[in-house]
Parts: structure tokens; C-alpha cells; sequence
């Protein structure tokens, strides 16, 4: 991020082939977005960089969030999705394989078929029982949730990936889902 005068500016590279899913029909995705944010976002096709630009009566958490809604976007997230970051409390975690696997090796595609699951049960249970969205796209496995449950996916998501069985990461959110309805509660009574 850059300022320049009283403007704040953002530059985030996405991968083109998820240009027109930021564009939305008829422009409509970038048109909400820039509504909900109040700021300016540019898209540069060719080389896929979308530049951010928040003029100065911009909220600057708005700002931050847009380019988190951006990557998301960016990751594979239906906008929809996505667009649950400018929610109180909800966050976008990226993890990247390439940190736990040559670029190229089998292994990358063995997690991400662990983290889906047959017929993408094992997401959609992750999914489920943290009430988070996650995304594997490329050589990425993303999550979008709020603080609370984000930390029980990203668990039961780091688990697949160090080897666990697929059952013992749902027993893990089984017995912990008592426990994140009790955080969510006490955290909204405070």
C-alpha cells in the first residue's frame, strides 16, 4: 500500500483468469464492491493488477478490507463470499502448499485432494461444522470466517495437510464445535 497526498492506494495482482469473475456481469461484481467501500478499483487484464484508490473522506478499514475482498476473489471465493470480509470480525487466511511442497510435486495435489475429500465431503464438513467458506485454488488452500471459528478450520485444514486421517479431523471439529458455539456466545455478550 502507497499514499500519495490524502489518497491511499492499493495495487494486488490476481491471476487473470479470475478478472472477469471481479468484473462480475456487466461490471456489476466491481460496481458493489466500490459502492460498499466508496473506493475507486481499476483492473488491468492483461496483466492482472487491480489497483485500489480511496479517495479522502474513504474509511481506511474499508480500504484494507476491499483488498482483502479482492485477494479473495483472487483465490477462487465466489464474490459473494468474499464480500463477507466487510462483516465485523471475519478474516481472510491464505496458506500457501508451495511452503509444505516442491512447486510441481505430486504432494500438492494430494492435499488439496485431502482437504476436498471424495465429492468435496471433507470441505463441505469443515465447512459445515465452522460455518466458514474455504477455497483450494492453485496451490492455495484459502478460508473466509470470523475470528472465532477461522481458527478451528485453519486447525482441521493444517491437520489434512501434516497426514491425519480425514476421520480423526472430524472427530477433532466434533468435539470442539460445543466449544466454538460457547466463544461465539460469550464474545457476543461482551
Amino acid at each position: 500500500m502507497s499514499e500519495r497526498s490524502d489518497e491511499m492506494v492499493s495495487v494486488i495482482r490476481i491471476p487473470r483468469d479470475r478478472i472477469a469473475v471481479l468484473v462480475g456481469k456487466e461490471g456489476s461484481t466491481k460496481a458493489r464492491i466500490q459502492e460498499i467501500s466508496s473506493c475507486n478499483i481499476e483492473i488491468d487484464s492483461a496483466e492482472g493488477e487491480v489497483t485500489i484508490t480511496a479517495g479522502e473522506n474513504a474509511d481506511p478499514i474499508k480500504f484494507t478490507i476491499t483488498g482483502e475482498v479482492v485477494k479473495a476473489i483472487g483465490r477462487g471465493f465466489h464474490p459473494d463470499k468474499a464480500m463477507f470480509l466487510y462483516n465485523d470480525g471475519f478474516q481472510l487466511i491464505v496458506l500457501s502448499l508451495r511452503d509444505v511442497a516442491k512447486k510441481g510435486s505430486n504432494r500438492i495435489g494430494q492435499i488439496k485432494a485431502r482437504v476436498i475429500g471424495t465429492q468435496g465431503k471433507t470441505r463441505s464438513i469443515i465447512e459445515d461444522i465452522t460455518e466458514c467458506f474455504i477455497s483450494i485454488y492453485g496451490d492455495t488452500i484459502s478460508i473466509i470466517g470470523d475470528f472465532i471459528s477461522i481458527k478451528y478450520a485453519l486447525e482441521a485444514v493444517e491437520k489434512l495437510i501434516s497426514g491425519k486421517k480425514q476421520r480423526s479431523v472430524y472427530t477433532y471439529l466434533e468435539s470442539h464445535a460445543n466449544e466454538m458455539k460457547s466463544e461465539k456466545l460469550s464474545e457476543t455478550f461482551r
